[in-house]
């Protein structure tokens, strides 16, 4: 993995920044990240690569809005989550790479329709039905342990719960940092998370500080509706993505 040309080391790069973005301004642009590792490195491997970058940006996330968290929806996507992780560390086991991507594809565009259909007829009660709880904690497990790709799923559930850009950030930042470290002794323990692997990650950690920096400072000028905007918008460019890419 360290024999990567000056090429592939400027796309994770350049990834690795994206992953500190998300972490500190822009939740949707995280996915990204997601596809540029992807198209780098060898689909597993790219897992569990990313996974230890994210979990920096998660640390730096928390020093920014830990205090700004909704912890009663934590509590209550807690059971969901922890389902979807299980179920997808088993279906990683024998999952086919392509099949995978398009099948999380195809659920984030019909996650933006619902949020948008949830928004428009329901407003604030999006969030309580026990339906949705359990349909987005599930798939944002099983998204995030398979492709690292439970942000967009998240984001959606956060969007329609209607909060507020940092209320958003905080919620979002706690939660990926426990299911994220969650997620390492799985990654271990199916071999995916190797020696090689984190020294790539070591020479990426600065590229996901200085992304962190660019989205503090992006943050406070954005307003909610550009952020609302910003997120929709890039979690349907990644399903796309993830639905078209051979």
């Amino acid at each position: 993995m360290l024999d990567l040309s000056a090429l592939a080391w400027a796309l994770l790069a350049l990834g690795a920044v994206v992953v500190g973005l998300s972490k500190t301004a822009i939740p949707g642009a995280g996915s990204l990240a997601v596809a540029v590792f992807a198209a780098v490195l060898p689909a597993r491997t790219s897992t569990a690569t990313l996974l230890v970058l994210l979990i920096v940006g998660d640390v730096l996330a928390l020093a920014l809005y830990r205090r700004h968290a909704d912890w009663a929806t934590l509590l209550r996507l807690a059971p969901a989550v922890v389902l979807g992780i299980v179920m997808g560390a088993v279906f990683l086991a024998v999952a086919d790479d392509t099949g995978v991507r398009r099948v999380i594809g195809v659920i984030l565009l019909a996650l933006v329709l619902t949020t948008l259909w949830l928004r428009r007829r329901q407003g604030e009660k999006a969030r309580s039905g026990v339906g949705a709880l359990i349909g987005y904690g599930t798939l944002g497990g099983f998204t995030t342990m398979v492709a690292n790709a439970g942000g967009p799923v998240m984001s959606m559930y956060f969007l329609a719960a209607r909060f507020d850009v940092r209320a958003f950030l905080g919620t979002a930042a706690w939660f990926f940092a426990i299911v994220n470290v969650s997620k390492v002794p799985i990654a271990v323990g199916l071999g995916l998370l190797t020696p090689q692997s984190l020294l790539v990650d070591l020479v990426l950690v600065p590229a996901v500080l200085v992304g962190g920096a660019i989205g503090w400072r992006i943050a406070g000028r954005l307003t909610q509706a550009a952020f609302d905007r910003i997120v929709l918008t890039l979690t349907t460019l990644t399903a796309l993505y993830l639905i078209v890419a051979p």
